[in-house]
């Protein structure tokens, strides 16, 4: 079983002192919540690449004290994976955030598609923004990543119409699509933006907007919470992961 990994935003350095204090909302989940006491050991992130390790020396109820005894940095992985998830409804949206991140997509950009069906008051809005990032947020640490995944505020489709424009390799995901994904020539940078419509499908105007050749995972029609993960899989088994 790997190390528990919670969020620290400053790590210090080596020459700060062998010892890091996890306090605050995070602090007490690591001591109160998941009950991390002396002896047992644990990574810290700053969730941008550094992270630090070490046992607990202190636990209380409002966080722990580590010694730390190692130290490191992951580098910023290229080509960058940019999944735009159209607004899914009910509890598909976290299924989607949750996969999306843990299989290792960089930023997630929630669509507010033609057919999403979701109603853009800035209440909701502001709620469903923090849902996302939230859940990201703890795939992140669950899924022990050093850099995090984020979450951008909802795009329009004009928004996602200029990532598409600006990506090394637009994907855009189609029921009727005759290309296979499996034939795309993957970039060794900049930004592949994987493009997942709505429940109802992406509409014809959409499609026009975006200015890019459709693709196809299969014969099968997937979900729109789970086609983006299959997608993004496939692509990083042909880079990350080979």
């Amino acid at each position: 079983m790997g190390l528990a990994v919670f969020y620290l935003p400053d790590l210090g350095t080596d020459t700060d002192g062998p010892e890091l204090v996890l306090d605050g909302a995070e602090g007490r989940h690591a001591a109160v919540v998941r009950r991390i006491g002396p002896g047992e050991r644990i990574r810290l992130t700053d969730g941008r690449g550094s992270f630090a390790e070490g046992a607990v020396t202190a636990s209380n109820k409002t966080g722990l004290t580590v010694a730390v005894d190692h130290r490191g940095e992951v580098d910023a992985a290229s080509p960058r994976l940019v999944v735009v998830q159209a607004l899914p409804k009910g509890e598909r949206a976290e299924l989607a955030v949750e996969m999306l991140t843990e299989v290792g997509v960089d930023l997630i950009v929630p669509w507010n598609a033609d057919r999403s069906q979701f109603r853009a008051n800035p209440e909701r809005v502001a709620k469903t923004e923090s849902k996302w990032q939230s859940w990201a947020f703890e795939s992140s640490k669950q899924s022990r990543r050093s850099w995090f995944c984020e979450v951008a505020p909802i795009a329009s489709t004009s928004e996602v119409t200029k990532l598409v424009a600006d990506a090394a390799l637009s994907v855009i995901l189609h029921e009727e699509a005759t290309t296979p994904m499996a034939s795309l020539e993957l970039p060794t940078d900049g930004d592949i933006v994987i493009v997942v419509g709505p429940e109802g499908g992406i509409t014809p105007a959409e499609l026009e907007a975006f200015a890019a050749t459709p693709v196809r995972l299969g014969s099968t029609v997937l979900r729109t919470s789970t086609a983006g993960v299959a997608a993004a899989s496939a692509l990083l088994a042909r880079s990350r992961w080979s």
